[in-house]
């Protein structure tokens, strides 16, 4: 029997004193003072529900997906689990397929935020409020069984690659195709795609020559794989540059600040750090979280 709202926003909201009193969240007392002084300028649905719902493709190491399909690890869980203490609510993440059914599912109030890691623009800015909170460049994943021979990033001029589709990858893919036109080279072919698992699978299978992604997403993939793999990086001539990447989440629902304000006490308190250290993101790593970079440039 599913249980009036009311009811299941005190029921979580027991639990999670319950799980703090008995340590079940890690017994961190300047954790549980954090949560105590947010969790008052939640949202009212937010505070009613006790729960914040993210959104989340698959896109190992963020979000790697279980057989089940539902049970989540990797840094999006640690890193939701580490803002949820602070805040004083859960988190709970829901598997969509891609970015496209991720940002509709938001403003449809179906999620309350998406993790990406997103490019923060300024035309997603009109209707999301984007956290930044790591930096990245594009690389591509070579299978070494490929018949591509693929030694640098320039080698990929009228290859055909394999991205997520609306992602940054896909925007990174079409400045290359622009800078091997200007070296007149032919452009590349972009292949878009619903998760980062669908690309790899794309280049294993011959359907691409490679697969785009994040450094540290190409990273696990040679990591899983071992003697699989090799990837190049795209260069600041090829039009790469540093991209913002942020967690959305809608304006409407004034989560934004508040969510910000959480990024900043992960910050302070280590688990930032922490998560940073344990899966190499160093070279992605900011110094602190920002809201809404793009319009200001």
């Amino acid at each position: 029997m599913r249980l009036p709202r009311i009811t299941r926003a005190a029921t979580a909201a027991l639990t999670l004193t319950t799980a703090v009193a008995c340590g079940g969240t890690g017994g961190d007392p300047a954790g549980a003072a954090g949560g105590t002084a947010l969790s008052g300028r939640l949202p009212e649905a937010i505070k009613e529900a006790g729960v914040i719902r993210f959104a989340g493709d698959s896109h190992p190491p963020y979000r790697i997906v279980a057989d089940d399909g539902k049970t989540v690890t990797g840094i999006d869980k640690e890193l939701q689990d580490a803002l949820g203490k602070v805040l004083g609510v859960r988190t709970e993440i829901s598997i969509v397929n891609g970015l496209p059914a991720a940002l509709s599912g938001m403003l449809a109030s179906r999620y309350d935020a998406f993790n990406g890691p997103v490019k923060d623009t300024a035309e997603r800015e009109k209707q999301f409020d984007a956290i930044v909170w790591m930096v990245s460049r594009t690389s591509y994943l070579i299978p070494k069984s490929g018949s591509a021979a693929v030694a640098s990033s320039a080698d990929l001029c009228g290859k055909r690659v394999a991205g997520t589709a609306g992602s940054v990858v896909e925007d990174q893919a079409k400045r290359l195709s622009e800078w091997c036109a200007q070296q007149g080279k032919a452009a590349l072919t972009f292949i878009g795609l619903a998760d980062t698992n669908g690309t790899i699978l794309a280049a294993k299978s011959g359907r691409a020559d490679a697969a785009g992604m994040t450094e540290s997403a190409a990273i696990d993939a040679m990591a899983k794989e071992k003697d699989a793999f090799t990837y190049v990086t795209q260069t600041d001539e090829q039009g790469a540059g540093i991209d913002q990447l942020a967690l959305l989440v809608p304006k409407a629902g004034g989560l934004g600040p508040v969510m910000l304000e959480a990024f900043k006490e992960i910050f302070k308190n280590g688990e930032y750090q922490r998560i940073v250290d344990k899966y190499g993101l160093k070279n992605v790593a900011v110094d602190e979280p920002k809201l809404n970079t793009a319009a200001a440039q």
